[in-house]
């Protein structure tokens, strides 16, 4: 038996099978969970398409986490397909051009609204979108992360969103343990991404990272971060919340 054997998992952010949440998807399944997918727009159909490649067939809801009506009937959307929901997973981010690749002075505050509400208050959103789901034994929601202790090279605002991604797990954690719902986070490496090249500069972010790193790092390897957060999804992590997860070769912990 697999380590999600019978786990109900809602995963947002699949949109190709080189992204982390695909391979959270793959791997969930080939541990036993039954999962649904979300996407929206014109990414709906890419969803559909990559979703093919699974182990198992999965439906795709529709979700923009700035939609209120997207939010409001997710729960019921979901029990179309599950009973209930034992995990999330967010894997979501956007930030504007102009929030990114060295304008951080010049970005006008609605692109850093966008970049904050998409990137960071959807994780709330999407909590309380799926909380009536969870069971009474409590839920398991992962977000995505890149560690935001401190400024990297063209990562701007979408840098300050992940500052507030991470304090927004923290508060979350804080006010739904009582509910035994566990609030983590897995703060990645860089991964080549459809995501990582809409980010200017990207390349400067792979070629410094085997120069600091104690463990080799593939940017295009999406698997040791997907494992993380399959890990943080089963009963492995029954007390563990308000954390963050570094899956990064080590170079968090290492010094200029």
């Amino acid at each position: 038996m697999g380590i999600l054997q019978g786990k109900k998992i809602l995963i947002t952010g699949v949109l190709t099978d080189t992204s982390i949440a695909f391979q959270v998807a793959r791997l969930a399944q080939e541990e036993g969970a039954d999962i649904v997918l979300t996407s929206f727009g014109r990414a709906m159909s890419i969803t559909q398409r990559i979703a093919g490649r699974l182990p198992k067939p999965a439906p795709v809801l529709e979700l923009d986490v700035t939609n209120d009506e997207h939010l409001a009937t997710l729960a019921t959307r979901v029990k179309e397909h599950l009973s209930h929901l034992d995990g999330v997973v967010h894997s979501i981010g956007f930030a504007p051009e102009s929030a990114l690749g060295g304008k951080f002075l010049s970005t006008e505050w609605p692109d850093v609204a966008t970049a904050l509400q998409v990137s960071a208050y959807s994780y709330k959103s999407l909590t309380m979108a799926c909380k009536p789901l969870f069971p009474q034994s409590g839920a398991s929601v992962v977000g995505m992360d890149f560690d935001a202790q401190v400024a990297w090279p063209k990562y701007d605002w979408m840098g300050v969103a992940k500052a507030a991604l991470e304090s927004t797990s923290r508060y979350l954690a804080r006010d739904l343990g009582k509910e035994d719902i566990r609030i983590n986070l897995v703060a990645a490496g860089p991964i080549r991404t459809m995501a990582a090249k809409s980010i200017p500069g990207f390349d400067e972010f792979e070629n410094v990272w085997n120069t600091r790193s104690p463990l080799h790092w593939d940017v295009t390897d999406p698997v040791p971060a997907a494992k993380a957060a399959v890990a943080l999804l089963s009963d492995w992590f029954p007390k563990t919340t308000a954390e963050i997860i570094h899956v990064d070769g080590g170079l968090h912990g290492m010094g200029a």
